[in-house]
């Protein structure tokens, strides 16, 4: 039996084929469309889904939807009533796209799949509670879903059990903890539902100065981790903002503009929020373990992707163990209705293997054989060379002993957020300069945001303070104390940027000689910027023995390796630990800065070219940068984007 499931029509719309219970195939849209965190109707995610297992939609005898469209347009339609006036043009900019198609969600299903047969409509948290217990390798366990809001809810905590979930508590819209750091993702100068993760990788430069002012207005949490927010502060619920003029009041400050130069203000926030969210979820964590008894837990939704606070729930939570579900935002949904779908309303049994997942390491996306990209490689007229299975790993960790950044473009694409090593860029953790020439020259992204360290599964607790498998990138734990070097103190990082200084200040001298007057005038500014200033040296500070991966408060985000799971990236790591004694190499995702992460072999190639990256490794070809024609684009893609 065949069973597709669907999320679409507010971010990451994905879909998910299921047969027989298995996980055959999950995509989400924006890896086809190109458009980052795709809301559309995911056509072409469907597509693969049904072609990956050869099938039509003639075949597939159940379709389930992520949500109950009839009951978020319900909670929409009061809440405007209850802001009314006030929201007005939210309004009128909400209704059109609600009245033509949301509200019709199972003619627009019908119509677009070509499909006569039973659909299911679970509520949006059952849908992310199934999608974090069924594939999780417990029998039973508490399930806790956190994001911004489904229908009503935006919290819930219950049980799974066998092929069974059941919620039995809810936190309800406006309250919402995804909202409010959504709230400050605004504030600070990034986008809602994309920024969130950039402003967790911010906080470790803030300080938590104001927890206090945020507990005494905006939140009131209670000791089971329960909360209403002061809404008098937000905008989200009717307006076209997250927040408003009250909540920059109350913070002395504007929101911060989308590029603009961080200072520690906002640095000082973002810690803030942070701080914040991880003590309501271990305050929920002991309530949820309180109630239930049991000795797991399972996580879904998009606060769950929040890996710093994860961490802290697996240290210092009464769980003995969790499991988080890799595409935990709304793109989950869609593999979470269809096994809702297979196990709940068709009854079917569930077998777990203790200590062993379902997920398949969410190795779940498209592949392409080796004859597919000799194709594509002789059609660009490209300069390859073809590498056996045996040799390739090894030729690999070369390329990265030897100071090469590598994309990573083999086997089936990552389902979720996070490059797993089948579209990765891969370079040495133990390079000061690494985390630098990633961040600037090949992901075109902020200087202070930290790469991923992957690590062979068997050799984890000889570089970081944890014993625990964290497969899917989803856990921040801190590097061993002995690998760690110290950071400087006041008076030393005082010599730093008066240094800092004087650079800037010949680089201005340099550039008016030149008559280059413009760049000149931005050093300047650059110069009188204490924050920033002091900001960029700590960022360049070498702070262990794998600096490309340790943040400025000795934390990594990690992704263990084990050979099971994808044995060619196990052997790259594998073949560069017996040559440098270090397990542990840099793995960031296969993309720019504002693109998703690529798809095909063109996107890899694409990427490729447009960056610094010196070696591409697609299926078992191996592409050098130094022996490609010269590359060329009818646009300036570079001006699309501002750097440090």
């Amino acid at each position: 039996m065949y069973i597709l499931g669907i999320s679409a029509f507010y971010h990451d719309a994905a879909a998910a084929l299921i047969k027989d219970g298995e996980i055959i195939a999950a995509a989400q849209e924006e890896r086809f469309s190109r458009v980052k965190h795709d809301l559309d109707f995911p056509r072409q995610s469907i597509d693969y889904c049904l072609r990956e297992a050869g099938i039509t939609m003639d075949e597939v005898e159940y379709v389930g939807f992520y949500d109950k469209p009839l009951l978020k347009f319900e909670r929409i339609l009061e809440t405007y009533l209850s802001y009314a006036p006030r929201g007005i043009r939210s309004f009128h900019q909400a209704m059109p796209i609600w009245l033509k198609q949301k509200i019709h969600i199972r003619e627009t299903l019908s119509k677009e799949l070509g499909f006569r047969g039973k659909i299911i409509f679970p509520e949006h948290h059952e849908s992310h509670a199934a999608s974090a217990f069924f594939p999780s390798p417990f029998q039973e366990s508490a399930i806790l879903t956190i994001d911004g809001v489904g229908e009503w809810t935006t919290t819930s905590y219950g049980v799974g059990r066998d092929n069974r979930v059941e919620l039995l508590a809810d936190i309800y819209f406006p309250h919402s903890l995804g909202l409010l750091y959504a709230a400050f993702t605004y504030y600070c100068g990034f986008k809602v539902n994309s920024g969130e993760y950039k402003l967790m990788g911010l906080a470790p430069y803030g300080r938590p100065k104001y927890v206090d002012l945020i507990k005494d207005n905006l939140i009131d949490i209670k000791d089971d981790g329960s909360f209403k927010l002061n809404v008098d502060y937000f905008d989200y619920p009717v307006g076209l903002k997250m927040v408003g003029k009250k909540f920059s009041r109350l913070f002395g400050a504007p929101p911060q503009k989308p590029e603009a130069t961080m200072t520690q203000f906002y640095m000082d926030c973002a810690r803030s929020v942070q701080d914040v969210t991880e003590e309501i979820l271990l305050k929920m964590a002991r309530h949820i373990h309180q109630e239930t008894g049991m000795e797991n837990l399972c996580l879904a939704g998009g606060v769950a992707l929040n890996c710093v606070a994860n961490g802290r729930l697996l240290r210092e939570g009464p769980f003995k163990d969790i499991w988080i579900q890799p595409a935990a935002s709304d793109a989950g949904g869609a593999l979470g209705v269809a096994l809702f779908v297979w196990y709940q309303y068709l009854e079917n049994p569930r077998r777990v293997t203790p200590g062993q997942d379902f997920q398949k390491g969410s190795y779940l996306g498209p592949e392409f054989t080796n004859d597919e990209i000799e194709r594509y490689l002789k059609e660009i007229k490209a300069d390859y060379e073809y590498v056996p299975d045996e040799e390739l790993s090894k030729r690999v960790a070369d390329l990265i002993l030897d100071q090469n950044v590598i994309g990573l473009y083999r086997g089936r694409m990552e389902f979720g957020p996070r490059a797993l090593g089948a579209r990765s860029i891969l370079g040495d953790a133990r390079s000061p300069e690494m985390q630098s020439i990633m961040n600037l020259k090949i992901k075109f992204r902020e200087s202070f945001r930290p790469f991923a360290p992957a690590v062979l599964r068997e050799r984890v607790a000889d570089f970081f303070e944890t014993d625990y498998a964290s497969p899917y990138m989803l856990l921040v734990t801190d590097v061993l104390e002995e690998r760690r070097k110290p950071m400087p103190g006041p008076d030393e990082l005082d010599g730093l940027l008066a240094e800092q200084k004087e650079r800037l200040r010949k680089e201005v001298q340099e550039l008016r000689e030149v008559n280059r007057i413009e760049d000149a005038e931005k050093v300047e500014k650059m110069i009188g910027n204490e924050d920033y200033l002091r900001f960029r040296t700590i960022i360049h500070q070498v702070r262990s023995d794998v600096p490309a991966i340790t943040h400025v408060n000795y934390s990594a985000r990690l992704q263990t390796v084990e050979r099971e799971d994808n044995p060619f990236y196990y052997d790259i790591i594998k073949k560069f630990d017996e040559m440098t004694g270090c397990p542990v190499i840099v793995n960031t995702s296969f993309n720019v800065r504002g693109e998703p992460i690529v798809c095909t072999p063109e996107e890899a190639f694409r990427c490729f070219m447009r960056t610094k990256m010196d070696y591409l490794v697609l299926g078992n070809y191996i592409l050098d940068k130094k022996k490609q024609k010269e590359w060329k684009e009818e646009f300036d893609w570079m001006k699309e984007f501002t750097l440090d």
